[in-house]
């Protein structure tokens, strides 16, 4: 059947607090924005449902307009403590909210809710957890489940009908919901669970149509194929056959060209790896910074501060924390060399770090983003990659094979081209002794594992 939907008249709700906020002057809002405005706010009323718009085309600034529209107690649920703080930014930013009415509640911040209207930035963790709490966090989540919201924004809404978050909507009672994301797909059959749990979908944007009027930067997708080297392929085994692909040395040797040849340009790069000794690996051989789910929130923050403003750190190493939610604009070169099999999802967020408008194009390209992924040939992960593309396919990208043999590798100084690093890089993974993939804990969970004490 069709889904429901639900309509909020909050002008004439005189029985919960009205906010007050609004959007600044200086804030403006782009014709797509003000469409999906008008499609979620009908003849005075809001109705409940889902916006799609691509990654960097201003999902924030939309939900901020909506919150500012509405005027009433808002929840923002995000999917970690680092975009937590991006909203709470944002809010300021672009909106006239008193700062004493925003409340951050994450595993390192939190407090009490104020008497009066306010809106609250927080992560599904956060109100989903059903273990052991901290006292604070206990009286937080005690006062969020108490009181009657207007508005709940779900910040990546393609996590909420994840088994560990599916209880939010029952913790949070709200008159009106929104759901935001650039990928409305699962690789799971759950998607369809938003219909009930937010609403229908109300708008989606075009992507082409975007980049062609310049809200997004025009990016260029290629695939690089690199061949198994003949250790590694006689390595072969199902214990370790996906590090082993990963970690291919003519996909690190691969990785490390277009890391010099993209940071020579003045480009800023993030290499995205789900395995973790890859990226700690080239990470620590390469003297860049990376960023894991083990390092804390404040180094988090700190490294892509630093990555942001310092135009001498040209390059970043990702795990999955970096896939969602994540605000790098200044990027605009991605390379992947290990990812979540067959997620549509994964590549789409991956590609949205870069899609942020930039100042212009260079003079000797047509393009302004970079998006590599590195798949080792002979293997399953080629057949994984070429199912990951088909959404980004879908809207309208096309992706260039690259040979490995058409990259003057020969001619680079390479770290990864020395026989004994790739001996060495071998021998420690046929001596790991779990059979796991090595993937990120904190996010192969879907950030479940958040600390919430």
């Amino acid at each position: 059947g069709k889904p429901l939907l639900t309509e909020y008249d909050a002008l004439n709700d005189t029985t919960s607090p009205t906010l007050h906020i609004e959007l600044r002057q200086t804030t403006k809002l782009r014709y797509y924005q003000k469409r999906a405005l008008s499609r979620i706010f009908h003849n005075g009323r809001a109705r409940s449902g889902i916006v799609v718009l691509p990654c960097g085309a201003g999902k924030t600034l939309l939900g901020i307009a909506a919150c500012a529209l509405i005027k009433k107690s808002t929840i923002i649920l995000t999917s970690n403590s680092v975009s937590v703080e991006q909203w709470r930014v944002s809010l300021l930013q672009f909106s006239t909210v008193d700062p004493a009415q925003i409340v951050v509640l994450t595993s390192d911040a939190k407090s009490r809710l104020p008497d009066g209207p306010c809106i609250v930035c927080t992560t599904y963790t956060m109100i989903s957890f059903s273990g052991q709490r901290s006292e604070l966090a206990e009286e937080a989540t005690n006062q969020i489940r108490a009181r009657d919201w207007g508005l709940l924004i779900f910040d990546e809404v393609q996590f909420a009908p994840a088994p560990a978050f599916r209880r939010v909507t029952e913790q949070c009672r709200s008159h009106c919901k929104i759901g935001l994301t650039a990928t409305l797909v699962r690789e799971d059959n759950l998607i369809d669970d938003l219909h009930w749990m937010v609403g229908p979908k109300l708008d989606e944007a075009n992507w082409q149509e975007l980049q062609k009027n310049g809200f997004l930067a025009r990016a260029k997708c290629s695939e690089v194929w690199c061949p198994m080297t003949l250790e590694f392929y006689r390595a072969f085994n199902h214990t370790v056959l996906r590090k082993l692909w990963t970690c291919n040395p003519n996909k690190l040797r691969a990785c490390e060209y277009l890391i010099q040849f993209h940071e020579a340009r003045g480009d800023k790069v993030i290499v995205f790896s789900d395995y973790l000794m890859a990226l700690k690996v080239m990470a620590v051989s390469l003297k860049r910074p990376f960023i894991s789910g083990d390092v804390p929130t404040a180094e988090r923050v700190f490294i892509l501060n630093k990555f942001k403003t310092d135009p001498s750190e040209k390059t970043i190493f990702l795990s999955k924390v970096g896939d969602n939610a994540i605000d790098i604009p200044c990027a605009n070169v991605v390379i992947q060399i290990s990812f979540n099999y067959a997620s549509r999802r994964q590549e789409t967020q991956r590609l949205g770090r870069i899609l942020r408008p930039k100042p212009g194009l260079q003079q000797h390209s047509q393009y302004n983003a970079f998006f590599y992924s590195l798949a080792s040939q002979d293997t399953p992960e080629i057949i994984y990659a070429d199912k990951r593309q088909q959404y980004l396919i879908d809207q309208g990208y096309a992706y260039q094979i690259i040979s490995l043999n058409k990259l003057p590798l020969e001619k680079a100084n390479l770290v990864f081209s020395d026989p004994e690093k790739q001996k060495e890089l071998l021998h420690s993974i046929l001596i790991s002794a779990d059979s796991d993939d090595g993937s990120d804990v904190e996010v192969s969970t879907t950030y479940a594992t958040e600390s919430v004490l």
